[in-house]
């Protein structure tokens, strides 16, 4: 499975990178975490569904003082990540 899920918000600035590159140590997922022009942070998670939803759902809850919306979505891009990243 994978998803792309946008953080609107407050997420820049704030170590909101580095928080879900740690997160994402701790489940079996890979894909990128990056800053958006528009101040949005996109997330692209890979792994087994579970693994992908218990991930999203802990940066949520971790960053939640930061976060007005998420907005999660399938993702069909072919490539396959490797390891968790910061992409710029």
């Amino acid at each position: 499975m994978k998803k792309k899920i946008i953080f609107t918000g407050r997420v820049q600035g704030v170590g909101f990178r580095w928080t879900v590159t740690r997160i994402a140590s701790g489940y079996d997922v890979t894909g990128y975490v990056k800053n958006r022009s528009d101040g949005t942070v996109e997330v692209v998670a890979q792994g087994n569904g579970k693994a992908v939803d218990a991930f999203v759902d802990e940066i949520a809850e971790t960053m939640k003082r930061y976060i007005s919306r998420v907005d999660v979505q399938p993702y069909l891009n072919e490539e396959i990540y490797p390891t968790f990243t910061v992409a710029h």
